[in-house]
Formats: structure tokens, sequence, C-alpha cells
């Protein structure tokens, strides 16, 4: 689970890019990613990004790693392997493209059996999380904020952007729903940084092929599972992403959850009830005000490098691999 995890994340960043190929690139980038409440407890188990990891990202021909002081991640596409690294034991496991397909198709069936095995009231709510989900509509905003700063010596523009997930034909403070809004900076376009989103989309092209479009929740697994509504808000959040000029060099990322009023007033979820209770089953539990926090996320780019040496991107000398 944990390696489908970590799969899973690559390809969530993958799809805040935009592709086209260029030259090696190395880059230095701090990350964190805080999940709240009983879900948060686990997902930060999991992915251990909570207090903040610094990765070293490597893109060499058909090579890439993502390297951290404990774990670490090369991705071949010629071979279609993933290499995923533990440094502290210095061993390396492999996994084959068509492996992790099977365990993501194992984990769908999985959870298709979990949902067989649900009593009628628990089959309904997920009847109704489906159908809130074919009901949801999108606000956007976009805001320059004025400010500037260098940011991985690029002069980068401070933008805001904002977009509410709600049901059809309601205010969010009517209907509930998801808000994400997102603090981006954007420096003018960095040629060597299109690589590293080009190698991004290959990968996610060679492992799922004409499956993927967009952001399919079958896909992104365990994230779409424990929060509804979370990878179609993604999803906008990257194609807006890309219409911005530029290239981002860092972002401060707040996903909250809104409740409806006839949740404010019973102080639960429900069961089901559309979009709201949809979202207040999984993420609003706990919390007595209008909104609550789902998650927090952080990248910065601290530093771009165009020339990789070919050891940047292989297995570490004296790793061995673990049978």
């Amino acid at each position: 689970m944990k390696r489908v995890v970590s799969c899973c994340a690559v390809l969530l960043t993958a799809l805040l890019v935009t592709p086209a190929m260029r030259a090696d690139v190395k880059t230095t980038e701090k990350s964190t990613v805080a999940f709240e409440g009983m879900m948060g407890a686990m997902m930060n188990r999991v992915s251990g990004a909570s207090k903040g990891v610094t990765t070293t990202v490597a893109v060499k021909g058909n090579r890439m790693s993502r390297m951290s002081e404990t774990t670490g991640q090369i991705v071949d596409l010629a071979e279609q392997k993933i290499y995923s690294v533990d440094v502290r034991k210095k061993e390396y496991t492999v996994m084959t493209f068509a492996q992790m397909r099977e365990q993501m198709e194992k984990l769908r069936a999985d959870m298709a059996k979990q949902q067989a095995s649900m009593d009628p009231e628990a089959k309904k709510a997920m009847s109704d999380m489906k159908e809130a989900g074919k009901q949801m509509e999108f606000d956007v905003d976009v805001k320059p904020t004025g400010q500037q700063k260098a940011i991985a010596g690029q002069d980068a523009k401070e933008f805001v952007l904002t977009i509410t997930m709600r049901q059809q034909g309601m205010k969010i403070e009517e209907s509930g729903g998801l808000v994400i809004t997102n603090n981006l900076w954007m420096a003018p376009r960095v040629a060597a940084m299109d690589e590293l989103q080009d190698f991004n989309m290959k990968f996610i092209k060679a492992v799922y092929g004409d499956m993927f479009s967009g952001m399919n929740p079958q896909q992104t697994g365990p994230m779409s599972a424990m929060v509804p509504g979370l990878t179609d808000l993604m999803a906008r959040m990257a194609t807006e992403t890309r219409k911005l000029q530029g290239s981002p060099v860092a972002s401060t990322t707040v996903i909250e959850s809104v409740k409806s009023p006839e949740q404010l007033k019973s102080g639960t979820p429900p069961a089901g009830g559309g979009l709201s209770g949809m979202l207040a089953s999984r993420m609003a539990r706990g919390s007595s005000g209008p909104r609550s926090k789902v998650m927090t996320s952080s990248n910065e780019t601290l530093t771009i490098a165009s020339t990789v040496p070919a050891e940047d991107v292989a297995i570490p000398a004296g790793f061995k691999l673990k049978e």
C-alpha cells in the first residue's frame, strides 16, 4: 500500500505541469503534506511528509530520480521499471510498470469487494456519493497579489488561485463542498524545468496509456477513496495552473470542506444527501465550525541546475537488491 500511495503522489504532482522536452535538469525542493483529522493521522504516517522533506530530483535521458535523506525512487522509461530505494538500509526493490498497474487494479478490485459486502444503508450512501459527483460545479478565481521575491534564483510573482466545488445550482454555503486555495509563485518560464514536467507525463502515459485522462479517481485509488471529490478538485486546479504564464517555483495549498446549514444544525454529518453529505461524512467529523481544514501542502524549489552526472540517476554504489 505504501508503494502505491507513493506512486500516486508522483502522479498527482505530475498533473500540475505542462510538458515540453528539453535537456538534463537537476533540482532540489522542499515539500510538506499534512492531512487533518482521523484520516490525516493515517495519511501522515504513510507519507512521512508532514514534517517536511527535502528532495533532489534529476532527469537524464530516460531516467528520473527523486532522492531524500531516507528514501528514493528511480523511474526508467526505457526499462519500464520503478526502483524504490531505502537509503538507510542501503537496499532497493524493483517494480515494473505492469506490476504497478496490477497493484492498482487489485486495489480497485478489493475496494469493489468491500462495497459489495456493505449493508443496504452503506450502499445507498455510496450511491449518493457517485451521484453527487456528477452534480459538481466549480467556481474559479485568480488574483495577482503584487508580491515578488527571488526563489531559486528566479524573480517570482505571487498569484492566489481559489477553486470552489459545490452542488449544481446552489451556493457552497447552502450545499456544502470543498474549497482549495493555492498561493502560487510563478517565475518567467524556466526551460530546464519543462523536462521534469514532460518526464512525469511520459511516466503516466507509459503506466496507464490511454486509460489516463486528466485525473481518474480509479487510478489515484487510496486518495480518492478517502477524500471523495479531492481528485476532481486537484485536476481542476492543475488545469487552471497551466493557464498561468511561466514556471511554478513555489506553492502553498490549503483544502477545506464546508458544511451545509443542515449539518451545522444537526452537529453530525448525514450518511448521504448529495455533495455536502458525501464530503462531511468523510472529512467534517469532529468539527463544530462551518469550515474544516482537510489538507495543507507546500512545495518550494531551492535550486535549479542543467548538468546531471550519470550517477545521479543510478542506484547508489554499494546498494543491494532486496530479494
